[in-house]
């Protein structure tokens, strides 16, 4: 097991530099950030000037390497528009973002497996027949109308829920819905397709034909099997949430780290900009890792991979 970690951090990390490296080339890629910063009605001499300001006229390999340098130490750089060490920015903001990315997959798993097992056990019952509508409405509504749609319903014309901020727990509670809706379909789908995969397997008939109990076949036997699968779907999905947030903060009005990456594009503060996708890809690599340490511990067979 020790072994199978160490390989997987390995990597993780090769992936880590991969990713800084591209996020920071892509800035570049796009335009000069020199003439975007000065603006349409600045002068040659003026981007020039800031070119030399920022140090954008330094080979960009040796602007990566003073970047990173900086940044594996916690420095990355100040914000061009709030003025703000932007390590400090993001980790203000980021309270929130992981805050409603925690509570959002928590509620698509709590939602989405139980509805999945219970669809697998039961196939063309009522309860597949709601849980595949449920799959299909998720992912054929956008979720800023969904959003919407709740504003208007709880907080417009019921007053039940506040439809903006961040005080209370009960601010979060539709952004929550919106945000852990969109992650539920394919968590069901593929939770419904692992059992029925599973129960037919021959040890679970030999299971059931020894005297277990279904809740020892389906839970014990069965879940373990087939929620592998799950798990490394749940760690996508949860790197997606924290990266991809930016329109359920903006509806709700959550002034998180999706929202402070709008603001960034919007205002073109490169420095924000590359620490946040930064931030966000290591989410991505973190929960991957933390997903094949977790399906190793479930099933030994994967140490050897």
């Amino acid at each position: 097991m020790l072994n199978f970690i160490l390989k997987r951090l390995g990597l993780a990390v090769l992936v880590a530099f991969t990713v800084s490296f591209i996020s920071f080339s892509l800035m570049f890629l796009s335009g000069d950030p020199a003439a975007a910063l000065a603006g349409e009605t600045a002068s040659d001499q003026d981007v020039e000037a800031i070119r030399v300001l920022y140090g954008f006229d330094r080979p960009m390999l040796v602007q990566y390497w003073d970047w990173l340098s900086s940044a594996l130490v916690g420095d990355l750089g100040e914000s061009y528009y709030f003025k703000l060490p932007v390590a400090s920015l993001i980790a203000e903001r980021l309270q929130v973002t992981m805050m409603l990315g925690l509570c959002g997959i928590s509620f698509a798993l709590l939602t989405a497996v139980p509805l999945g097992v219970a669809a697998a056990i039961r196939p063309n019952s009522i309860i597949d027949r709601i849980a595949l509508f449920l799959s299909v409405a998720g992912q054929a509504m956008p979720s800023f109308w969904f959003g919407l749609i709740l504003i208007v319903v709880f907080s417009i014309q019921f007053g039940i829920l506040p439809p903006s901020g961040t005080s209370t727990w009960r601010h979060f509670i539709m952004p929550t819905i919106v945000l852990g809706y969109y992650a539920m379909p394919a968590i069901m789908r593929l939770t419904r397709a692992g059992m029925l995969e599973v129960l037919s397997s021959d040890y679970i008939r030999t299971a059931r034909a020894k005297g277990a109990s279904e809740f020892t076949v389906l839970f014990k036997h069965a879940l373990r099997n087939a929620i592998i699968p799950v798990v490394s779907l749940a760690a996508v999905q949860m790197g997606f949430m924290l990266g991809g947030s930016i329109v359920v903060e903006s509806i709700f009005a959550l002034h998180g780290a999706g929202y402070l990456a709008w603001e960034s594009i919007a205002r073109n503060d490169l420095p924000t900009v590359q620490a946040l996708i930064l931030v966000f890809s290591l989410f991505y690599i973190v929960f991957t890792f933390l997903s094949d340490v977790l399906n190793a511990w479930l099933d030994p067979r994967m140490r050897a991979g």
